[in-house]
């Protein structure tokens, strides 16, 4: 098995996930070929709570330019979340 680290990259905050998690909803940027259940198995190790539910987005890579150089920024996969009613919030996300 991979090690949870490994495929949890990093939370994604940003106004819309701040307002998510009042629903214990959460989402992260995981590794590409994490699949739904390792990854809930992966935020079970992590934070020690009980997954309700995951929800994959693979997040395509979007055209950039930095004066004439052009290229593209890298695609990522992004999951949602949910944990179960009756476990606890993540404390990672208390300060937000």
């Amino acid at each position: 098995m991979k090690d949870p680290r490994d495929i949890i990259k990093r939370p994604v905050i940003t106004e819309r996930t701040a307002d998510m998690m009042n629903d214990l909803k959460y989402v992260f940027e995981v590794d590409m070929r994490a699949n739904k259940t390792e990854i809930k198995l992966a935020v079970e190790q992590i934070f020690k709570v009980k997954v309700a539910n995951v929800n994959t987005l693979r997040m395509p890579a979007k055209p950039k330019r930095y004066g004439r150089h052009s290229g593209y920024t890298s695609e990522w996969k992004k999951a949602f979340v949910t944990l179960a009613k009756d476990s606890k919030p993540l404390e990672f996300f208390e300060t937000v």
